[in-house]
Protein backbone atom coordinates (compact mmCIF):
# COMPACT_ATOMS: atom_id res chain seq x y z
CA UNK A 1 0.00 0.00 0.00
CA UNK A 2 1.43 3.36 -1.04
CA UNK A 3 1.50 5.94 1.69
CA UNK A 4 -0.95 8.82 1.25
CA UNK A 5 1.13 11.87 2.11
CA UNK A 6 -1.82 14.13 1.29
CA UNK A 7 -5.38 12.87 1.44
CA UNK A 8 -8.99 13.83 2.09
CA UNK A 9 -9.84 13.11 5.72
CA UNK A 10 -12.91 13.63 7.86
CA UNK A 11 -12.88 15.34 11.24
CA UNK A 12 -14.10 12.69 13.65
CA UNK A 13 -13.94 14.80 16.82
CA UNK A 14 -12.89 18.23 18.06
CA UNK A 15 -11.53 18.82 21.54
CA UNK A 16 -10.55 22.04 23.30
CA UNK A 17 -6.94 22.73 24.25
CA UNK A 18 -6.36 24.09 27.73
CA UNK A 19 -5.33 27.77 27.83
CA UNK A 20 -5.73 28.10 24.05
CA UNK A 21 -8.34 30.47 22.61
CA UNK A 22 -7.37 30.28 18.92
CA UNK A 23 -6.70 26.58 18.38
CA UNK A 24 -8.32 23.21 19.08
CA UNK A 25 -7.52 19.54 18.56
CA UNK A 26 -8.98 17.60 15.64
CA UNK A 27 -9.02 13.81 15.37
CA UNK A 28 -8.63 12.48 11.82
CA UNK A 29 -8.53 8.76 11.16
CA UNK A 30 -5.86 7.56 13.62
CA UNK A 31 -4.07 10.93 13.81
CA UNK A 32 -4.64 14.07 15.84
CA UNK A 33 -3.56 17.56 14.86
CA UNK A 34 -4.04 21.13 15.98
CA UNK A 35 -6.31 23.34 13.84
CA UNK A 36 -7.62 26.88 14.04
CA UNK A 37 -10.67 27.12 16.27
CA UNK A 38 -13.87 27.36 14.26
CA UNK A 39 -12.21 26.32 11.00
CA UNK A 40 -13.77 22.84 11.06
CA UNK A 41 -16.94 21.20 12.27
CA UNK A 42 -17.23 17.54 13.23
CA UNK A 43 -17.88 15.59 10.03
CA UNK A 44 -16.22 18.16 7.75
CA UNK A 45 -13.65 17.10 5.17
CA UNK A 46 -10.20 18.63 4.85
CA UNK A 47 -6.84 18.13 3.15
CA UNK A 48 -4.52 16.29 5.52
CA UNK A 49 -0.73 16.32 5.10
CA UNK A 50 0.96 13.49 6.98
CA UNK A 51 4.24 13.52 8.86
CA UNK A 52 7.21 13.52 6.44
CA UNK A 53 5.13 15.15 3.69
CA UNK A 54 6.91 17.93 1.80
CA UNK A 55 4.06 20.29 0.84
CA UNK A 56 4.06 22.08 -2.52
CA UNK A 57 5.06 25.73 -2.81
CA UNK A 58 1.57 27.19 -2.76
CA UNK A 59 0.75 30.65 -1.37
CA UNK A 60 -1.72 29.22 1.17
CA UNK A 61 1.05 27.02 2.60
CA UNK A 62 3.79 29.66 2.76
CA UNK A 63 3.05 30.28 6.46
CA UNK A 64 4.68 26.93 7.20
CA UNK A 65 8.18 28.07 6.28
CA UNK A 66 8.01 31.89 6.17
CA UNK A 67 9.42 33.73 9.16
CA UNK A 68 6.99 35.85 11.15
CA UNK A 69 9.32 38.79 10.61
CA UNK A 70 9.42 38.41 6.83
CA UNK A 71 7.53 40.99 4.78
CA UNK A 72 7.07 38.65 1.80
CA UNK A 73 6.58 34.89 1.46
CA UNK A 74 9.88 33.03 1.30
CA UNK A 75 10.72 30.07 -0.98
CA UNK A 76 10.27 26.71 0.68
CA UNK A 77 13.51 25.12 1.93
CA UNK A 78 14.26 21.85 0.17
CA UNK A 79 14.54 20.07 3.51
CA UNK A 80 11.16 21.31 4.77
CA UNK A 81 8.71 18.66 5.92
CA UNK A 82 5.73 18.19 8.20
CA UNK A 83 6.88 17.05 11.64
CA UNK A 84 5.42 16.00 14.95
CA UNK A 85 5.06 19.08 17.16
CA UNK A 86 3.82 19.99 20.61
CA UNK A 87 1.60 23.08 20.65
CA UNK A 88 0.37 24.40 23.99
CA UNK A 89 1.33 21.07 25.49
CA UNK A 90 -0.72 19.11 22.94
CA UNK A 91 0.71 16.65 20.45
CA UNK A 92 0.04 17.61 16.83
CA UNK A 93 0.87 15.16 14.04
CA UNK A 94 0.24 16.47 10.54
CA UNK A 95 -1.50 19.46 9.01
CA UNK A 96 -5.23 19.69 8.27
CA UNK A 97 -6.57 22.48 6.05
CA UNK A 98 -10.06 23.19 4.61
CA UNK A 99 -10.81 21.82 1.15
CA UNK A 100 -11.88 25.30 0.04
CA UNK A 101 -8.30 26.56 0.29
CA UNK A 102 -7.25 24.36 -2.63
CA UNK A 103 -8.30 23.94 -6.24
CA UNK A 104 -9.30 20.28 -6.23
CA UNK A 105 -11.27 17.78 -8.32
CA UNK A 106 -15.01 17.66 -7.71
CA UNK A 107 -16.84 14.97 -5.75
CA UNK A 108 -13.96 14.06 -3.46
CA UNK A 109 -14.55 11.41 -0.82
CA UNK A 110 -12.95 10.58 2.51
CA UNK A 111 -9.66 8.76 2.00
CA UNK A 112 -9.00 9.99 -1.55
CA UNK A 113 -5.28 10.30 -2.24
CA UNK A 114 -4.11 13.81 -3.22
CA UNK A 115 -0.38 13.16 -3.07
CA UNK A 116 0.22 13.22 -6.82
CA UNK A 117 -2.45 15.83 -7.58
CA UNK A 118 -0.88 18.34 -5.18
CA UNK A 119 2.71 17.30 -6.03
CA UNK A 120 3.51 16.42 -2.44
CA UNK A 121 6.97 15.00 -1.89
CA UNK A 122 8.24 12.59 0.76
CA UNK A 123 11.13 13.49 3.03
CA UNK A 124 13.86 10.87 3.26
CA UNK A 125 16.64 10.98 5.86
CA UNK A 126 20.03 11.85 4.39
CA UNK A 127 22.13 8.88 3.35
CA UNK A 128 24.94 8.36 5.88
CA UNK A 129 28.51 8.60 4.65
CA UNK A 130 30.28 5.37 3.86
CA UNK A 131 27.26 3.77 2.21
CA UNK A 132 28.95 3.22 -1.15
CA UNK A 133 28.13 3.89 -4.79
CA UNK A 134 25.13 2.59 -6.68
CA UNK A 135 25.70 -0.59 -8.63
CA UNK A 136 22.32 -0.88 -10.27
CA UNK A 137 18.58 -1.21 -9.63
CA UNK A 138 17.13 -3.07 -6.67
CA UNK A 139 16.72 -6.81 -7.46
CA UNK A 140 13.21 -7.16 -8.94
CA UNK A 141 12.20 -10.41 -7.22
CA UNK A 142 12.61 -9.00 -3.69
CA UNK A 143 10.12 -6.59 -2.15
CA UNK A 144 11.45 -3.30 -0.84
CA UNK A 145 11.14 -2.67 2.88
CA UNK A 146 8.40 -0.35 4.09
CA UNK A 147 5.81 -0.32 6.86
CA UNK A 148 2.65 1.72 7.22
CA UNK A 149 2.09 3.61 10.47
CA UNK A 150 -0.93 2.37 12.37
CA UNK A 151 -2.39 5.90 12.62
CA UNK A 152 -2.84 5.93 8.83
CA UNK A 153 -4.84 2.70 8.84
CA UNK A 154 -6.17 2.18 12.41
CA UNK A 155 -8.71 -0.41 11.25
CA UNK A 156 -5.82 -2.76 10.44
CA UNK A 157 -5.85 -3.64 14.14
CA UNK A 158 -9.13 -5.46 13.57
CA UNK A 159 -7.53 -7.66 10.88
CA UNK A 160 -4.97 -8.88 13.41
CA UNK A 161 -7.30 -9.10 16.40
CA UNK A 162 -7.44 -12.54 18.00
CA UNK A 163 -4.55 -13.95 15.95
CA UNK A 164 -1.14 -15.15 17.21
CA UNK A 165 1.20 -12.15 16.90
CA UNK A 166 4.71 -10.88 17.51
CA UNK A 167 5.94 -7.36 18.28
CA UNK A 168 9.58 -6.55 17.58
CA UNK A 169 11.83 -3.60 18.33
CA UNK A 170 12.28 -1.08 15.51
CA UNK A 171 16.00 -0.37 15.33
CA UNK A 172 16.97 3.15 14.30
CA UNK A 173 19.46 2.79 11.46
CA UNK A 174 19.42 2.30 7.71
CA UNK A 175 17.85 -0.65 5.92
CA UNK A 176 19.80 -3.25 3.97
CA UNK A 177 18.81 -6.20 1.78
CA UNK A 178 21.06 -9.14 0.84
CA UNK A 179 20.13 -11.68 -1.82
CA UNK A 180 21.33 -13.81 -4.71
CA UNK A 181 19.67 -12.86 -7.98
CA UNK A 182 18.43 -16.18 -9.44
CA UNK A 183 18.63 -14.77 -12.96
CA UNK A 184 22.39 -14.09 -12.78
CA UNK A 185 23.52 -15.99 -9.64
CA UNK A 186 25.09 -12.72 -8.42
CA UNK A 187 25.14 -11.75 -4.76
CA UNK A 188 23.69 -8.29 -4.05
CA UNK A 189 24.08 -5.94 -1.11
CA UNK A 190 21.36 -3.30 -1.32
CA UNK A 191 20.21 -0.13 0.33
CA UNK A 192 16.57 0.89 0.41
CA UNK A 193 16.28 1.46 -3.34
CA UNK A 194 19.51 0.39 -5.07
CA UNK A 195 22.06 -2.38 -5.30
CA UNK A 196 25.40 -1.15 -3.94
CA UNK A 197 28.77 -1.53 -5.66
CA UNK A 198 31.16 -3.86 -3.84
CA UNK A 199 33.75 -1.79 -2.02
CA UNK A 200 34.85 -0.84 1.48
CA UNK A 201 31.40 0.47 2.45
CA UNK A 202 28.99 -0.32 5.27
CA UNK A 203 26.80 -2.72 3.27
CA UNK A 204 29.65 -4.88 2.05
CA UNK A 205 31.66 -4.67 5.28
CA UNK A 206 28.69 -6.14 7.15
CA UNK A 207 28.12 -8.75 4.45
CA UNK A 208 31.66 -9.98 5.06
CA UNK A 209 31.46 -9.64 8.84
CA UNK A 210 28.42 -11.93 9.02
CA UNK A 211 29.38 -14.10 6.00
CA UNK A 212 25.96 -13.43 4.52
CA UNK A 213 26.78 -14.57 1.00
CA UNK A 214 27.98 -17.97 2.25
CA UNK A 215 24.77 -18.36 4.27
CA UNK A 216 22.58 -17.50 1.29
CA UNK A 217 24.52 -19.76 -1.11
CA UNK A 218 23.07 -22.68 0.90
CA UNK A 219 19.57 -21.25 0.43
CA UNK A 220 19.85 -19.11 -2.73
CA UNK A 221 16.11 -18.55 -2.97
CA UNK A 222 16.09 -16.61 0.31
CA UNK A 223 16.84 -12.94 0.90
CA UNK A 224 17.46 -11.26 4.24
CA UNK A 225 16.45 -7.71 5.12
CA UNK A 226 17.42 -5.82 8.21
CA UNK A 227 18.75 -2.65 9.79
CA UNK A 228 22.36 -1.52 9.86
CA UNK A 229 23.03 0.32 13.12
CA UNK A 230 26.07 1.75 14.82
CA UNK A 231 28.62 4.58 14.63
CA UNK A 232 27.99 6.95 11.72
CA UNK A 233 24.40 5.71 11.14
CA UNK A 234 21.83 8.35 12.12
CA UNK A 235 23.07 9.31 15.60
CA UNK A 236 23.78 5.75 16.75
CA UNK A 237 20.85 5.79 19.17
CA UNK A 238 21.47 2.14 20.07
CA UNK A 239 24.84 3.20 21.49
CA UNK A 240 26.78 0.51 19.60
CA UNK A 241 30.59 0.48 19.43
CA UNK A 242 30.71 -1.22 16.02
CA UNK A 243 28.37 -1.55 13.06
CA UNK A 244 25.84 -4.33 13.54
CA UNK A 245 23.04 -5.88 11.49
CA UNK A 246 19.59 -6.83 12.80
CA UNK A 247 17.42 -8.94 10.49
CA UNK A 248 13.67 -8.27 10.43
CA UNK A 249 12.61 -10.10 7.22
CA UNK A 250 13.46 -13.33 5.45
CA UNK A 251 11.94 -13.40 1.97
CA UNK A 252 11.44 -16.39 -0.31
CA UNK A 253 12.08 -15.27 -3.91
CA UNK A 254 10.66 -18.49 -5.37
CA UNK A 255 7.40 -18.35 -3.44
CA UNK A 256 7.13 -14.56 -3.56
CA UNK A 257 6.38 -14.31 0.16
CA UNK A 258 7.99 -13.78 3.55
CA UNK A 259 8.80 -16.63 5.89
CA UNK A 260 6.66 -16.92 9.01
CA UNK A 261 8.17 -15.68 12.27
CA UNK A 262 9.18 -19.14 13.51
CA UNK A 263 10.59 -20.27 10.15
CA UNK A 264 12.55 -17.04 9.78
CA UNK A 265 14.03 -17.37 13.26
CA UNK A 266 15.02 -20.98 12.57
CA UNK A 267 16.82 -19.97 9.38
CA UNK A 268 18.61 -17.05 11.07
CA UNK A 269 19.78 -19.30 13.89
CA UNK A 270 21.17 -21.80 11.38
CA UNK A 271 22.81 -19.01 9.35
CA UNK A 272 24.18 -17.36 12.52
CA UNK A 273 22.55 -14.05 11.63
CA UNK A 274 21.22 -11.74 14.37
CA UNK A 275 17.49 -10.98 14.47
CA UNK A 276 15.66 -7.95 15.78
CA UNK A 277 14.58 -8.17 19.41
CA UNK A 278 11.15 -9.58 20.22
CA UNK A 279 9.39 -7.35 22.78
CA UNK A 280 6.12 -9.26 23.03
CA UNK A 281 4.34 -12.22 21.48
CA UNK A 282 1.06 -13.88 22.21
CA UNK A 283 -1.69 -16.15 20.95
CA UNK A 284 -4.48 -13.57 20.61
CA UNK A 285 -3.77 -9.98 19.58
CA UNK A 286 -5.88 -7.56 21.65
CA UNK A 287 -3.96 -4.27 21.57
CA UNK A 288 -5.49 -0.88 20.87
CA UNK A 289 -3.73 2.00 19.15
CA UNK A 290 -3.18 3.67 22.52
CA UNK A 291 -1.68 0.55 24.11
CA UNK A 292 0.67 0.11 21.14
CA UNK A 293 1.76 3.74 21.37
CA UNK A 294 2.55 3.17 25.04
CA UNK A 295 4.48 -0.02 24.24
CA UNK A 296 6.47 1.79 21.55
CA UNK A 297 7.99 4.13 24.12
CA UNK A 298 11.14 3.28 26.03
CA UNK A 299 14.92 3.49 25.86
CA UNK A 300 17.31 1.41 23.82
CA UNK A 301 19.05 -0.99 26.20
CA UNK A 302 22.08 0.51 27.92
CA UNK A 303 21.33 4.05 26.70
CA UNK A 304 19.27 7.12 27.54
CA UNK A 305 18.10 7.32 23.92
CA UNK A 306 14.43 7.03 23.03
CA UNK A 307 13.78 3.99 20.90
CA UNK A 308 12.17 4.58 17.52
CA UNK A 309 9.22 2.27 17.94
CA UNK A 310 7.88 -1.21 17.23
CA UNK A 311 6.71 -3.43 14.37
CA UNK A 312 3.62 -5.64 14.70
CA UNK A 313 2.85 -8.75 12.63
CA UNK A 314 0.96 -12.06 12.81
CA UNK A 315 3.22 -15.00 13.62
CA UNK A 316 2.05 -16.72 10.45
CA UNK A 317 2.17 -14.61 7.31
CA UNK A 318 -1.14 -13.35 5.92
CA UNK A 319 -2.37 -10.59 3.64
CA UNK A 320 -4.26 -7.48 4.64
CA UNK A 321 -7.16 -6.13 2.58
CA UNK A 322 -6.66 -2.66 4.04
CA UNK A 323 -2.94 -2.60 3.29
CA UNK A 324 -3.38 -4.37 -0.05
CA UNK A 325 -0.46 -6.60 0.84
CA UNK A 326 1.33 -8.02 3.83
CA UNK A 327 -0.30 -7.67 7.24
CA UNK A 328 2.50 -5.76 8.96
CA UNK A 329 2.63 -2.25 10.39
CA UNK A 330 4.68 -0.02 12.66
CA UNK A 331 4.12 2.28 15.60
CA UNK A 332 6.60 5.12 16.07
CA UNK A 333 7.18 6.39 19.60
CA UNK A 334 5.82 9.90 20.11
CA UNK A 335 8.59 10.62 22.60
CA UNK A 336 11.12 9.66 19.91
CA UNK A 337 9.43 11.93 17.36
CA UNK A 338 9.35 14.90 19.67
CA UNK A 339 12.87 14.49 21.00
CA UNK A 340 14.48 13.80 17.64
CA UNK A 341 12.53 16.50 15.80
CA UNK A 342 11.00 14.06 13.36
Amino acid sequence: MERKLASVQRVLALRPIENADAIELAQINGWQCVVKKGEFAVGALGVFFEIDAIPPELPQLAFLWTSRNATEPQPRPESFRIKTMRLRGTLSQGLLMPLAQFVLPENLSEGDDLTAFLSVGKWEPPVPSGMGDFRGPFPPLVRKTDEMRVQSVPCVLDELRGLPYVITLKCDGTSATYCIDPRTDEFHACGRNQSILEDANHYWNLAKKYEIEAALRKFPHLAVQGEICGPGIQTNRLGLKTLEFFVFNVYDQQQGKYLSHDDARAFLAEANLPAVTVLEEGEAFAHTQDSLLALAEGKYDGTQNEREGIVIRPKSERNSLLLAGRLSFKVISNRFLLKEGE
